[in-house]
């Protein structure tokens, strides 16, 4: 008797040779658009929930020094910039982009009764949800869905990661995960999966028809990944960190011309409870750095204008210290963006109020989403509204 598909599958090497494959191949199903139309958004993620105080530093106000006698940044270490505000010493690389309006901060970022957990915070930022709503989708993800009509390739939204973010997930189509295009070229190049994938007679098992598939567009974005990688040689000195990498791997790909419009990027370990202030100036200065590196690469070759970076972290952090020397989990926090088109640099809005405080923590003023809004709508071309599920006022900064 022929053996099915299904069956030789189960019992082939495939059920071994499969856990080669990076994790994103469960993250995707649809073939993505073929070609971006000149803007591109970069997402950079600040896990952990990254000390908003301590990042956009309120030096004029004697209640920050009160309520952090030791994790407070010194007057004299900030560098000050407008409004009794200043970048924490370490952000030092982004003065400039500050000095040149090219970049806008957003103070008071949350939502309505906001949740402390990681997990379920991160959930809300990444699916545009409230905080009492679960979505099975992302609000990228939901965009991929709206606005990518007969689309023929894997990787229009790409995190520079081996598993995929929720904020990439839609529910008919999905980003794509790669932490090294060419790791991905040599895992893919597998010949027994190479075999397999160009087998044509399984249309009628849908299980295995959605895995052949996915082999066929992993191997073809796996190609044509690899081949841009290698195209763009930078002169710019990229600083030796993880984050830094990531940068330098997305500007590899926009200036080798990459069919992508969206990329993100994860910056982790700004869980504070322990020793905040040296473990954060570390990871700030890392992103500065980095992204200094990465603004300079792109504006070398005349593309920074068509470059949008938001960065932002799940929640903020308390505004009183912990008996540790840091910090605990919090709510409103500050967005930054970074680019060359901006209608609004510099401060956005004021700082937050630490005379009026909700639970010991900062009262949020801007809803997350409205900003989501303005991308959405200015930068990418789509409607919010079907988007996010209804409208959000747009903050006009882009």
């Amino acid at each position: 008797m022929k053996r099915s598909r299904r069956n030789f599958i189960k019992g082939s090497a495939l059920a071994s040779t499969s856990v080669m494959l990076p994790n994103f191949l469960k993250a995707f199903s649809t073939p993505l658009m073929s070609s971006r139309s000149g803007k591109i958004l970069v997402v950079v993620q600040f896990s952990g929930g990254n000390d908003g105080l301590n990042t956009i530093v309120p030096f004029n106000n004697d209640i920050y020094y009160q309520l952090r006698p030791t994790v407070a940044i010194p007057k004299k270490e900030v560098i000050q910039l407008d409004n009794g505000l200043g970048f924490n010493p370490a952000m030092q690389a982004l003065k400039s982009l500050y000095d040149n309006g090219e970049m806008s901060i957003i103070n008071n970022v949350g939502y309505p009764n906001p949740d402390r957990s990681h997990f379920r915070s991160m959930d809300i930022w990444q699916t545009g949800s409230n905080s009492d709503e679960y979505l099975s989708s992302g609000w990228l993800g939901r965009y991929l869905d709206q606005n990518c009509l007969g689309c023929d390739i894997a990787h229009h939204a790409l995190e520079v990661d081996d598993d995929l973010s929720m904020a990439l997930k839609g529910t008919k189509r999905s980003g794509f995960a790669v932490a090294d295009p060419n790791l991905l070229k040599r895992t893919a190049s597998n010949e027994f999966l190479k075999t397999i994938a160009h087998h044509h007679d399984h249309e009628h098992e849908e299980n295995v028809a959605y895995l052949y598939k996915t082999l066929t567009d992993t191997q073809s974005s796996a190609d044509y990944l690899a081949e841009k990688y290698k195209t763009h040689r930078s002169t710019v000195n990229y600083p030796s960190s993880q984050i830094s990498n990531k940068l330098r791997r997305v500007a590899k790909l926009i200036t080798a011309d990459a069919d992508t419009k969206i990329y993100y990027v994860n910056h982790g370990g700004f869980d504070t409870h322990v020793g905040q202030k040296k473990r954060q100036a570390k990871l700030l200065k890392q992103y500065a750095e980095a992204m200094a590196a990465f603004t300079k690469d792109l504006k070398q070759n005349n593309l920074f204008e068509d470059t949008l970076v938001m960065t932002f972290s799940e929640f903020g952090r308390r505004v009183k210290q912990n008996g540790n020397h840091g910090t605990d989990h919090g709510a409103a926090n500050n967005v930054h963006l970074i680019g060359g088109k901006l209608k609004k640099a510099g401060f956005y809005n004021e700082g937050p109020n630490l005379s009026n405080l909700e639970n010991g923590d900062l009262i949020y003023d801007i809803d997350f989403r409205k900003i989501y809004a303005n991308i959405l709508e200015d930068w990418l071309g789509a409607n919010s509204n079907a988007i996010l599920g209804k409208g959000f006022r747009n903050l006009g900064i882009i």
